[in-house]
C-alpha cells in the first residue's frame, strides 16, 4: 500500500528518518556497548560514524530507485525530477548531519 504525499512533506520526512537514524541507532548501540562492558560514549560516536550512510539510504527509501529516477530524469532531459531528486538527497544529508552533530554535543567526544 503506497501513500501518496506532497513534495514538500517527503522532504520533512526524509530529514527526519535520517536524524532518527542517526540518533536512536547510536544511543541504542550505547545501551548494548555498556552492556557488554564498553565504553558507552566512545562507541555511541563510533556508532554515529558508522550509520551515516545507513542513515542516508534509509531516509530515501533504502533502494536504487532515488538513483534510477535520477538516472531516467538526466537522460530523458527532465529538469524537474532531477531538481527533486537532488533537494531529496540533500535533505536526507541534511538529517544524518545534523544527528550527528547531536550525537557530537551529548557525548563531547570532540574534546
Amino acid at each position: 500500500m503506497e501513500v501518496n504525499q506532497s513534495f514538500f512533506s517527503l522532504l520533512i520526512t526524509s530529514y527526519f528518518i535520517a536524524l532518527g537514524v542517526m540518533i536512536g541507532g547510536s544511543l541504542i548501540g550505547g545501551v548494548g556497548a555498556f552492556l557488554v562492558g564498553k565504553p558507552p560514549l566512545t562507541m555511541i560516536t563510533q556508532f554515529a560514524v558508522n550509520l551515516r550512510i545507513w542513515a542516508l539510504v534509509a531516509a530515501i527509501g533504502g533502494t536504487f530507485d532515488t538513483f534510477y529516477s535520477f538516472e531516467r530524469s538526466f537522460f530523458g532531459g527532465d529538469t524537474k525530477d532531477i531538481v527533486k531528486q537532488i533537494l531529496l538527497i540533500f535533505f536526507a544529508t541534511g538529517g544524518m548531519q545534523t544527528g550527528f552533530t547531536i550525537i557530537k554535543w551529548i557525548t563531547q567526544e570532540h574534546i
